[in-house]
């Protein structure tokens, strides 16, 4: 059972360290555009 003392809190360290992540990514605009990467590999940018 001691290991559950050392297990719980380090699950909930890496799930904090998974929000705070997704968080960060949310504010620093990664989802924002979310169709134009997959837009943009189909356009023709070789005009000459």
């Amino acid at each position: 059972m001691s290991y559950l003392s050392v297990l719980v809190p380090i699950a909930i360290l890496m799930g904090l360290a998974g929000l705070a992540a997704f968080m960060w990514a949310l504010r620093s605009g990664q989802y924002d555009d979310l169709d134009g990467a997959a837009e943009r590999i189909l356009m023709d940018d070789d005009q000459e």
